[in-house]
């Protein structure tokens, strides 16, 4: 279970409407557990070649962003990136680059009339539902 406060789903939504058609990415960041749960987002700047259909963190960014987080007292919970045109699963792709066992992987999906928030853990062998609860701020 991933507990989501309502303005970082907010957030996550409006950073993939700004991004969109490419892809964008960022670290979740709060308490890692079961639930886990996200207190606010970070940013990140898609690094991938291909930004319209992949993503990818860079690695010296994303080691700043988790120190800045830890510097704030919070710890990874996982990370976000946006499927502007499909839907809010996996793609093959995703799941050959997941590396973080036991971390949400949280897809925000522009594709149909509203945007879709699903959230994913990574097994190491492949994604696993996770339940999104959207709490008060």
């Amino acid at each position: 279970m991933l507990r989501l406060p309502a303005v970082v789903r907010d957030d996550l939504v409006a950073h993939a409407r700004e991004g969109a058609p490419d892809e964008v990415c960022g670290v979740l960041a709060g308490t890692h557990g079961e639930p886990s749960v996200a207190r606010t987002s970070r940013r990140a700047t898609n690094a991938a070649t291909h930004p319209r259909n992949r993503y990818a963190l860079d690695p010296p960014e994303q080691l700043d962003l988790m120190r800045d987080l830890e510097t704030d007292g919070d710890a990874v919970v996982g990370f976000y990136h946006s499927h502007p045109r499909g839907p809010p699963a996996p793609s093959d792709v995703d799941a050959s680059e997941a590396t973080w066992e036991g971390y949400s992987y949280v897809i925000v999906s522009l594709g149909g009339d509203e945007p879709v928030v699903r959230s994913w853990r990574w097994t190491g062998d492949g994604f696993e539902p996770e339940g999104v609860r959207i709490t008060e701020n």
